[in-house]
């Protein structure tokens, strides 16, 4: 029987093996992480035309829908058609001892300063409106203010009582309506208050009746209204010694006009409810 004879295998003819460095950079085939040169160029450029594009898009539709806005008057207005009332000083709940300034101090101080606004030498500034009419001014670029001086909250002043009436025992509270532009209340607009309980409490009201005069409307938004103030109902609360020591809840409305004042999903529109407690 023959026999060939078997010669041992030499390096050159052992199998080749790839090894975990080829999968990163492959010297054989000059592919890297799977893929030649050409094919990274190719699919680079692939996602730079295809992210330029939705970038060039988005760029486009953000563009048009800018050129229907208006950066004066918002474009949707229907949602908010009746203001939300608030009342100065900034607390709901007002509580002090008449004979402690410490205490009754920080709703002072606090009055003060928000009334800076309304200084003579401040709105002198403005202009002398017609009583009972809107200040119209839709064809002028420049929207002028009508004067509201803080003289007009007489005994809520704080001009003849420094203390607001707290002193006393007696304090004054500032209602206000929250800004709507272009809002034109129907009617004649006034805020009417009234305690939480059997008996009526005393109160009286600056301006007049606790009236909101239409030449503080319309208001025409920040950027061309910039010096406009809000006009003020100041109620001041004739506490006597028998109401000393009792929390009081006083809800303040808007009457008199088309203006909402019960919608039970709000309760800050067209109404506001604060409490008062006086201790000595």
């Amino acid at each position: 029987m023959s026999t060939k004879d078997e010669t041992p295998a030499t390096d050159g003819d052992k199998p080749q093996t790839s090894s975990w460095k080829d999968s990163i950079y492959n010297p054989r085939t000059g592919e890297f992480i799977g893929r030649t040169a050409k094919s990274w160029a190719l699919i680079l450029l692939f996602y730079l035309v295809f992210y330029g594009f939705l970038a060039g898009m988005f760029t486009l539709t953000m563009w048009v829908m800018l050129q229907t806005l208006d950066d004066n008057i918002p474009t949707y207005r229907d949602r908010v058609a009746s203001p939300g009332l608030v009342i100065r000083p900034r607390s709901l709940d007002i509580v002090f001892n008449r004979t402690d300034p410490k205490q009754y101090g920080q709703y002072v101080q606090h009055l003060e300063n928000f009334l800076q606004q309304y200084n003579d030498t401040v709105q002198e500034k403005n202009e002398l409106c017609m009583v009972g009419e809107y200040y119209e001014q839709d064809d002028q670029e420049e929207k002028k203010v009508c004067q509201f001086k803080r003289n007009l909250l007489r005994q809520c002043s704080g001009l003849s009582d420094t203390t607001f009436g707290y002193a006393e025992g007696k304090p004054c509270v500032l209602v206000k309506m929250n800004r709507i532009i272009g809002l034109k209340p129907r009617g004649d607009p006034y805020i009417n208050c009234t305690a939480k309980r059997e008996s009526p409490l005393q109160m009286q009201y600056f301006p007049s009746e606790g009236r909101f005069d239409k030449m503080y409307f319309p208001y025409y938004g920040k950027n061309l209204h910039s010096t406009y103030v809000q006009p003020l109902v100041a109620v001041k609360l004739l506490l006597t010694k028998e109401d000393y020591n009792n929390e009081l809840t006083v809800e303040c409305k808007i009457e008199g006009s088309d203006l909402r004042n019960s919608d039970d999903r709000d309760k800050f529109l067209g109404r506001v409810t604060f409490r008062v407690r006086v201790v000595e």
